[in-house]
């Protein structure tokens, strides 16, 4: 099962364990425990006794080894009875055993702060320890890797933005080829300012890794990084690998390697080369001859386009770089005629570009620092390489001008909340609202469990469904929470959903996980089937919002009287929409863990069984003053303390 963490960054140091560990082992230890990173699973252990004996003796077992060993690498485990540990330590190499020693004892002291969360993970500079329920030895990078800068700016800031820039490089080339994962080197700083200055760098992969995964890590650590330049120090964390920048040195000298031999791309074998050489030089004219000919052969045939392609020939290539001035002009000028609709992240705009293909371009209301523009083009090319048949594909960017810009595929037939609340309300029939239910759910469970990267939307609701020409759904404005201002990666978190939608623990306490997305989904089915709006009151109902109708229908058995009247009767069983109703109240559970994944609603709604054996608790509901309305006796929302919590890290389901 994929593990939900809840955690928040805290680049300070933890004076009372350096206290601590100062008593044991003297005033002058260098353990380097500033903690960068904490994470507890929202999952608790069930059999608490065979936890608790698996974690001691795992921990016991890593002790012994970094002990014994001398190691600065150790991973244990323990299997008895139903709630097994797998654990991992690994400190920087360039720590003494006794400081590596004592940087374990710190993170096992704060570790145990989780209680018998089933999962957790501790982040220092100089160590890292995590234990799990599954294995996760050879994970690399996943939701929660971060940046975390600094906050002085280096005096000569273009030279050693240059210098450090080099050396960052440097490590995350060189360091998936040494054996062991480790580089620590530095670089001087050329400037025209009195003084030599050195910039310090090292980088590190979880040893049980891939050549490949470490690289893997290491390219998005560095896409993390980066933007903390021209600040004196930076770091970067994932769940395989750390990367880290300073213009004071934090190891010792004779720990500096050179890493040149391992930054070259090619091989020195010249026979090789003049070998490879005559092969090709041999097959060139053949291979030459068979393309002209195909060339001719295929060019005859006019390949066919495909409906719905807005992509062409460009499909499988990454976004694309907009000129603004381009989109400008396809908006006429981000007129108001070519406006589509607005929304929580900027408006949207129908434009036409020069080749006459039709486009949505979104202009983005955030935060326009350096950093968030950094910020804004990594995170587009994540989001581009989202590809399901349920989910808005996005084409493309502009960063250089006065707005960040995106620039989406065109729905024809705009956003769902036209055709349940506004003027073409009725017009949709039973099988495209059954249709559209289940694809949304397919498309949030690609975004959760499918896509490499967890992306919890934290926004679902009917203007963020479109409807392409069959009236199938795509879900639009996926992965923008992520370049909230201040946000850091699901680590710490802000609001970003909209009343009515959101899951309680999410409204009131900020708490993250795929869950929240669940429940907004679970309200959206609710408004499909009804044509009510969440946060609307039926004067036929009592003063009774949606959510707390539908729990009352289900209640009496009457789940029917839910039913849009516009709908045909003639068009849908009454048993069929019964357990719909049913599968989006327990979407709607007022717990997290009581509500189904992503996944698991899609077997739901295609299984033909009845969900008669599955108990339901009465739901809740948050009000514009994010009042929660309901039985909130076991709602997560009543009973999590206000500290900033999220998603941080995930293991395999």
């Amino acid at each position: 099962m994929k593990q939900e963490y809840l955690g928040m960054v805290l680049p300070i140091t933890i004076s009372s364990i350096w206290w601590w560990s100062c008593l044991i082992r003297g005033v002058d230890a260098s353990p380097q425990i500033n903690l960068l990173n904490k994470g507890c699973s929202q999952y608790n252990a069930t059999n608490l006794l065979d936890f608790y004996t698996n974690l001691n003796a795992t921990f016991s077992d890593l002790k012994t080894q970094l002990n014994k060993n001398s190691t600065h690498f150790a991973t244990a485990q323990q299997a008895r009875g139903s709630d097994p540990v797998y654990a991992m330590v690994q400190c920087r190499n360039y720590l003494s055993a006794a400081d590596c020693a004592a940087c374990f004892a710190a993170a096992v002291s704060q570790i145990r702060n989780c209680s018998a969360a089933n999962g957790a993970r501790v982040i220092y500079d100089g160590c890292f320890l995590r234990y799990e329920s599954a294995g996760f030895f050879d994970q690399t990078t996943l939701p929660g890797n971060v940046g975390i800068c600094g906050n002085i700016t280096a005096s000569q800031a273009t030279a050693f933005s240059a210098a450090a820039g080099k050396l960052l490089v440097d490590l995350q080339l060189a360091t998936p080829k040494i054996n062991g994962f480790f580089a620590a080197t530095k670089n001087e700083v050329v400037s025209s300012g009195s003084g030599n200055e050195t910039v310090y760098g090292v980088a590190q992969c979880a040893e049980t890794v891939s050549k490949t995964g470490c690289q893997d890590c290491l390219n998005v650590a560095y896409a993390n990084i980066q933007s903390c330049l021209p600040d004196t120090d930076g770091r970067a964390v994932d769940a395989g690998c750390f990367l880290r920048y300073s213009s004071t040195s934090f190891f010792p000298d004779n720990q500096t390697m050179n890493i040149a031999s391992f930054l070259k791309t090619g091989g020195n074998s010249r026979k090789k080369a003049i070998i490879i050489g005559v092969v090709v030089g041999g097959v060139g004219l053949l291979i030459l001859i068979v393309g002209v000919f195909l060339y001719f052969k295929l060019s005859r045939k006019p390949e066919a386009a495909r409906r719905g392609d807005i992509l062409g020939a460009t499909e499988l290539q990454g976004p694309m770089n907009y000129k603004y001035k381009d989109l400008k002009s396809a908006t006429k000028n981000f007129s108001e005629e070519n406006k589509l609709g607005e929304g929580g992240f900027g408006d949207v705009y129908r434009g036409t570009l020069n080749n006459g293909k039709i486009v949505a371009v979104k202009k983005l209301a955030i935060l326009q620092s350096d950093r968030a523009k950094a910020n804004f083009v990594n995170e587009v090319k994540l989001i581009s390489n989202v590809h399901h048949r349920n989910l808005i594909r996005l084409l493309g960017c502009c960063s250089k001008g006065p707005e960040l810009l995106l620039i989406y595929e065109y729905m024809a037939n705009n956003s769902l909340d036209r055709f349940i609340f506004g003027p073409k309300r009725g017009s949709l029939n039973w099988k495209q609202l059954n249709d559209i239910i289940l694809g949304t759910a397919r498309g949030l469970a690609y975004l959760h469990e499918e896509f490499h990267v967890c992306i919890i939307h934290r926004d679902i609701k009917t203007s963020n469904i479109l409807l392409d020409d069959s009236f199938q759904p795509k879900i639009a404005d996926f992965g923008l929470a992520r370049l909230l201002p201040d946000d850091q990666t699901h680590l710490s978190t802000r609001f970003a959903g909209t009343l009515g939608y959101t899951a309680p623990e999410y409204a009131i306490h900020g708490q993250l996980s795929e869950k929240v997305d669940t429940y907004s989904y679970g309200v959206v089915v609710l408004e499909i089937i009804s044509g009510q709006k969440s946060s609307e009151i039926k004067s036929d109902a009592m003063g009774e919002f949606l959510l707390e109708k539908a729990w009352k229908l289900y209640e009496n058995g009457k789940h029917v009287e839910l039913v849009d009247p516009n709908l045909d009767p003639n068009e849908y069983k009454p048993e069929d929409v019964k357990k719909i109703i049913e599968i989006a109240l327990m979407c709607t559970q007022p717990s997290a863990a009581q509500r189904p994944t992503m996944s698991e609603v899609i077997v739901l709604l295609k299984s033909t069984s009845s969900l008669e054996n599955r108990a339901l608790t009465r739901p809740v509901f948050v009000d514009s003053d994010k009042r929660v309305k309901g039985d909130t006796s076991t709602s997560t929302a009543s009973s999590t303390s206000n500290a900033t919590v999220s998603v941080s890290q995930v293991s395999g389901r």
